[in-house]
């Protein structure tokens, strides 16, 4: 039996997870959730040391992913203490649990780490980070390197997927304002056309996250960094052009040229994936398949996003 810890089971990346690794014969998952438990989940506050020290304990994984983060740039820069306390402590005390375990650590991480002025970027290009954001998950990077000889960091950049919410991820976060566009007396939607983004489908990275794991159980362990990307690039101007062409919508958005948003993000951040290839490792659909899954697997009533 090989068991796998899934900490941030509830998130985005962490229930896609979930369930690419629940259909592995031989293989018992056991997730985590804070802020959206479940009976599916084993509630824990990543903050709280000595509950992760138990938790580890009494799970004695084989191998630890963490998918729990701060990872809202804005929020980071006004919270910069939380943006700490979960994207650099408790790296470091998971890191630590498993390690005590012997159980292999892979801890996710984002293109940020990045300043986005010289792609593409390899897994041992000179971080630059622009934001408090990225500086916590690089801090949150050593913090791993630091604690454990079994660890590995995966870099992902934005990431969309099956979701809860419209404002789950970056990418269908934008449904709402092209549906109010796109209405007889709508406004058009200003979207930010300057900074590129590479956006990577989560069951895609889920694979990923499972090729690793698969490598791990059988003694061909990966340490340090690697990363992986989807390889469209596109603004969220683009992506909000090519949602509203998947919901068939005649939305009237404006692309903005110039960045716009208050905390400094980086320009083109696109992430080398050429580590994970070269193993075999990978996959990336289509933006324009995936998108629409998400779309249609979501709550949907004439032009109006419930």
């Amino acid at each position: 039996m090989f068991k796998v810890a899934v900490i941030g089971a509830s998130g985005l990346l962490g229930r896609a997870l979930v369930d690419e690794l629940a259909q592995q014969t031989g293989w018992r998952v056991v997730g985590t959730a804070f802020s959206r438990p479940s009976a599916h989940t084993v509630s824990l506050d990543i903050r709280d040391a000595q509950a992760v020290e138990q938790f580890v304990e009494r799970e004695a994984p084989d191998a630890l992913v963490i998918a729990a983060a701060e990872r809202r740039p804005d929020v980071c820069e006004h919270d910069p203490a939380l943006a700490r306390a979960l994207n650099v402590d408790a790296v470091r005390t998971l890191a630590t649990a498993a390690s005590r375990r012997g159980a292999w650590t892979l801890s996710i991480s984002t293109d940020y780490v990045f300043d986005g002025t010289h792609p593409p970027y390899r897994h041992d290009a000179v971080p630059a980070p622009l934001n408090a954001y990225g500086r916590s998950k690089l801090d949150g990077e050593r913090a791993l390197a630091e604690t454990t000889d079994l660890g590995c960091v995966l870099r992902l950049p934005l990431l969309y997927g099956p979701i809860v919410s419209w404002s789950e991820s970056a990418v269908t976060s934008l449904v709402p304002a092209i549906a109010a566009s796109a209405s007889s007396n709508g406004k058009a939607a200003v979207m930010d056309a300057w900074a590129i983004r590479y956006p990577t489908f989560t069951p895609d990275v889920a694979l990923v996250i499972r090729q690793m794991l698969e490598r791990h159980a059988r003694n061909e362990t990966i340490r340090g960094i690697v990363q992986w990307s989807g390889d469209e690039p596109m603004t969220k101007y683009e992506i909000a052009v090519r949602i509203a062409e998947a919901l068939r919508l005649d939305a009237h958005l404006t692309p903005q040229s110039t960045p716009a948003d208050a905390t400094p993000r980086p320009h083109n951040c696109y992430l080398a994936s050429s580590q994970l290839e070269a193993l075999g490792i990978g996959r990336r659909t289509p933006f324009d398949t995936a998108i629409r899954q998400v779309l249609a697997a979501f709550a949907w009533r004439g032009d109006t996003p419930v």
